[in-house]
């Protein structure tokens, strides 16, 4: 018989689940984030306190948003200055049970989706941005964000304690906006979900290749947002793009953590349901607009999706898609992806000719991938001592010890 769980543990599981609805419901009260996840832990602390005694409630969510939301209220009336706004807000919320499930997702005002929209403002770093949505949508803990991304605890803790500064001096509306800044911001907002995703998929720095926690948490906040806005067709792209990264994730390293390239997977351990689910958001994204860039690098990623071995791969697509891409949103790395996918397509002679014409983009100077590239095609060619010095470049230049390893054993000749 599996022991029970004790009131601490439901406690700490319910309000981690929880956590973003109620500091995004008790936000649209006090209209600040930071005093809003202060009313949220407040909750937390009186759950910590009562539940041991009188045991979990029913509906533990709906009592920590009730809880939470009450102190709101209580907070308000104190301050004069808020006095019309209590009035605006009714007497009812004292007395309104909150809703047990999330608000329809066809509500542009849904309390959830103003919140993503508030920590991914402008006004913010992407630092600032990426650190303040795990810590109020993914609900992490600072420690965990700074163990995800490899810097010290307070460094984390300080951009949270300055985000929230921020929104607050700067008078940062919690609400959705509309008309151009709109298209701007949903910008902002899907990159740093693809920047959390990207962390965890091929970390920058470290001794593991992968963080499947980031990603993990990424996917979720995608599915959230595509729930909450239906007719934004990147919305759809993000989050199906995500779907198929995710899919190969078990296939990406070996037993012993070291990377396993595209080309030498075991295309079986690929997660067929994620593929399925990145199908019907790719659907979704192109019955609801024109592709933009993340649409496009998901039916990219769909087509290695639906290749069951490496050399069934659709390379001319592949390159007809990243040059689509390269179109709508110029940059040195889809043009280097681009170079790969010709490559294959055409031969590796016609992809060392582009990537060679990337060599003096700054942007790439760093990049231990135009290396590694580059050592792949003239490995290809037969050219294995350029080939090998390539490789050893590429090493110097990741800060990924598992990375590192595989690219001094390219250089090595171990491959």
């Amino acid at each position: 018989m599996e022991p029970q769980p004790t009131a601490a543990h439901t406690i700490e599981t319910v309000f981690r689940l929880e956590s973003p609805r109620i500091v995004a419901g008790v936000a649209r009260i006090v209209r600040d984030v930071g005093i809003a996840e202060e009313l949220a832990q407040d909750a937390l602390v009186a759950a910590m306190e009562q539940w041991p005694r009188d045991g979990v409630p029913g509906n533990p969510g709906a009592w920590l948003m009730a809880t939470a939301r009450h102190r709101a209220v209580d907070l308000v009336r104190r301050r004069e200055t808020y006095a019309r706004k209590l009035a605006e807000i009714g007497r009812d919320l004292e007395t309104t049970a909150p809703p047990e499930e999330p608000a329809d997702p066809e509500d542009i005002d849904d309390d959830l989706l103003r919140l993503v929209f508030t920590t991914c403002h402008p006004v913010l770093s992407p630092e600032a941005r990426t650190a303040l949505t795990l810590r109020l949508l993914g609900g992490l803990t600072t420690a965990e964000i700074a163990r995800a991304f490899l810097v010290p605890e307070p460094t984390v803790a300080q951009r949270v304690v300055r985000a929230k500064r921020t929104l607050a001096t700067r008078n940062v509306a919690f609400e959705v906006p509309y008309g151009p800044d709109r298209e701007a911001r949903l910008g902002s907002v899907l990159d740093v979900i693809y920047l959390i995703f990207n962390e965890g998929y091929a970390a920058t720095a470290g001794d593991d290749l992968l963080r499947p926690g980031l990603c993990e948490d990424a996917l979720r906040l995608a599915r959230v947002l595509s729930a909450l806005m239906p007719k934004e067709p990147e919305v759809h792209g993000l989050t199906a793009l995500l779907e198929f990264q995710a899919s190969r994730t078990a296939a990406r390293t070996g037993p012993d953590g070291a990377p396993v390239l595209l080309k030498d997977q075991n295309r079986r351990r690929w997660n067929r349901m994620l593929i399925a689910r990145g199908v019907q958001a790719l659907a979704r994204a192109d019955a609801t607009g024109a592709p933009g860039r993340y649409a496009l690098q998901a039916a990219i990623a769909a087509c290695h999706a639906h290749a069951y071995t490496y050399e069934e791969t659709d390379w001319r697509t592949i390159a007809t898609l990243y040059g689509l891409l390269a179109a709508r949103t110029p940059s040195p790395v889809v043009e280097l992806n681009r170079a790969v996918a010709v490559s294959m397509a055409d031969g590796p002679a016609e992809g060392l000719r582009l990537v060679d014409a990337l060599a003096a983009e700054p942007a790439l100077r760093d990049y231990h991938l135009l290396p590694s590239v580059r050592g792949d095609l003239l490995t290809r060619l037969g050219r294995t001592a350029e080939a090998r010095a390539e490789f050893a470049r590429a090493a110097s230049l990741t800060r990924n010890a598992r990375e590192r390893a595989l690219l001094l054993g390219r250089a090595a000749g171990d491959d």
